[in-house]
C-alpha cells in the first residue's frame, strides 16, 4: 500500500471511529465514547496492516485484546453499582467496540466501501434505539407471523426448487418464477413493516408513497371506501392515491433493475418521463388539497402464502402467453396481454417482460411499451374502482387525474422515437 493510500485509510478509520464515538457520548454511554472508539478502530486498522508483515495471530490478537477490555470495562462499572448508577448489562457497547475493530482492519485490506457501509450502520443502529425499541412494542402478531412467512417462502422454499427450464417454449423456470414470489412478497412485507414503524402518524404525502410500495390498488380501494364514509377526506384522498399510482413506477423500476440490470437503462427514460408526469399531476393535486396529515390505513398482511402462489402461477402463466403470442400473433397480440394482465397487477407483466428482454426473446422497444400499457391499463382498473366504491367527489377527481395521466402515457407510447 503506498503512502498516500495509507494516509487515507488510517484518516476514514479514524473518521469512522469518531462518528460512533460521538453517539456513544452523546446518549451518555457509559464506558466507551468519543476518544475510545477511533482508537479501537485505529487499533483494527494498524493490527491488520501489521498482520500482513507479522502474521495473522497478531490481528486475532488484537480483536482478543479490545474483548478482554471490554469485559473488564463492564465487570469494573458494575461493581459500582449505587442508586444513581444501575448496573450496567447491555452488550451494545462491548459489540459496537469489537464490531468496529473489524471494521478498521477491514479498512487496511481495502474493503473501503463496505467499511464505511458497515461503520455508517453501526451508527445508525446505535443513534435509533427508542425508534427501534418502539417499533418492536408497536408490532404484534400478524407482523411478526409476515416476516416467519417470508422466510418461509425465501429459505425454506426457494432453496429446493429446481433451477431449469420445463414446459412449453422452454420459459418456465421454477427457481426463476419462485425467486419473483420472493422477491415481490419481500417488497410488500418491507413496505409494510416501513408503514408500521411511522405508524398512524404518517402524512398524506408518506401514505402514497408506503402505499404504492405495499400495493397502489389496494391503497386505492382502502381510500376510496373510506371517502363514502369522511366526504371531506376526498381531496387528500386523491393525492394519496395519485401518489401511490405514480410510486408504481419506481417498484417497477426497481424490479427491472433487480431481475435484469441490463435492461434497466433501456427504460429508465420512457418510464421515468411517465412517472415524472404522474408525480407532477399528484403534486398539482396537493397543491389545492387541504392542508393537514391524514393516516395511513391499517396495511393488510401482504405475506399470505395463498397470494403469493397465485401471483407465481399469474407470473408464469404470463411468461408463456407472450411467447406463444410473439410467436403466433405477433406484436400487436403482446400488447393485449400487458393489457388484460396489467388490470389486476402491474409485477407479473413486468417481471416477465423484463426476463424476457434480458434472455432476447422480446425487442426492448416492444418490451417498455408493454410494461406502460400494463400500468396504464392498471390505472384505468383503479378509475374503475374508486368510481366504485368512493364517493362523487372523490370519483370526479381521480378521473380528472387518471385522465391527464393516461393521456400522457398514450403521447409517450405514440411519440416516442
Amino acid at each position: 500500500m503506498d503512502e498516500i493510500r495509507l494516509w487515507q485509510v488510517l484518516g476514514i478509520s479514524l473518521v469512522l471511529g469518531l462518528l460512533v464515538g460521538l453517539q456513544r457520548e452523546w446518549s451518555k454511554s457509559e464506558g466507551a465514547g468519543i476518544r475510545t472508539y477511533p482508537m479501537i478502530t485505529l487499533l483494527g486498522t494498524v493490527s491488520a496492516l501489521l498482520a500482513e508483515r507479522f502474521g495473522g495471530m497478531l490481528l486475532f490478537g488484537g480483536l482478543i485484546g479490545v474483548a478482554a477490555l471490554m469485559v473488564m470495562m463492564k465487570v469494573m462499572m458494575n461493581l459500582n453499582i449505587t442508586e444513581e448508577r444501575p448496573p450496567h448489562s447491555g452488550p451494545t457497547t462491548g459489540m459496537a467496540a469489537l464490531l468496529m475493530y473489524l471494521v478498521g482492519a477491514m479498512l487496511a485490506f481495502d474493503l473501503v466501501p463496505q467499511a464505511i457501509a458497515i461503520g455508517g450502520g453501526v451508527a445508525l443502529l446505535l443513534q435509533w434505539k427508542r425508534p427501534l425499541h418502539g417499533f418492536v412494542r408497536r408490532i404484534g402478531q400478524p407482523d411478526i407471523e409476515a416476516v416467519f412467512r417470508l422466510v418461509l417462502i425465501a429459505m425454506v422454499v426457494l432453496p429446493v426448487l429446481p433451477d431449469r427450464t420445463y414446459g412449453p417454449y422452454d420459459v418456465l423456470n421454477p427457481f426463476h418464477i419462485w425467486l419473483m414470489v420472493v422477491f415481490i412478497v419481500g417488497i410488500s412485507v418491507g413496505s409494510y413493516l416501513v408503514s408500521r414503524f411511522f405508524g398512524a402518524g404518517a402524512g398524506t404525502l408518506i401514505s402514497g408513497l408506503l402505499g404504492g410500495l405495499i400495493s397502489s390498488t389496494a391503497t386505492t380501494i382502502s381510500y376510496a371506501g373510506r371517502s363514502r364514509s369522511a366526504p371531506d377526506s376526498s381531496p387528500l384522498a386523491a393525492v394519496v392515491i395519485m401518489v401511490a399510482s405514480a410510486v408504481v413506477f419506481l417498484r417497477v423500476g426497481f424490479e427491472v433493475a433487480v431481475v435484469a440490470p441490463g435492461v434497466f437503462y433501456q427504460i429508465l427514460p420512457q418510464l421515468g418521463v411517465m412517472a415524472g408526469w404522474m408525480a407532477l399531476i399528484a403534486l398539482f393535486a396537493w397543491a389545492f388539497s387541504r392542508k393537514r396529515s391524514q393516516e395511513l390505513p391499517e396495511a393488510k398482511d401482504p405475506s399470505a402464502l395463498l397470494p403469493a402462489v397465485l401471483f407465481g402461477a399469474l407470473y408464469a402463466l404470463v411468461l408463456v402467453v407472450v411467447a406463444a403470442a410473439r410467436e403466433y400473433a405477433g406484436e400487436e397480440a403482446l400488447y393485449i396481454v400487458a393489457l388484460v394482465s396489467g388490470l389486476t397487477d402491474m409485477d407479473a407483466i413486468t417481471l416477465s417482460t423484463a426476463r424476457l428482454v434480458d434472455s432476447g426473446r422480446l425487442p426492448i422497444d416492444v418490451g417498455w411499451r408493454m410494461m406502460l400499457i400494463g400500468a396504464m391499463s392498471n390505472i384505468v382498473f383503479k378509475g374503475a374502482a374508486v368510481c366504485l366504491l368512493g364517493n362523487h367527489r372523490l370519483s370526479r377527481r381521480i378521473l380528472l387525474l387518471f385522465g391527464i395521466s393516461i393521456s400522457g402515457g398514450i403521447a409517450i407510447l405514440l411519440w416516442w422515437p
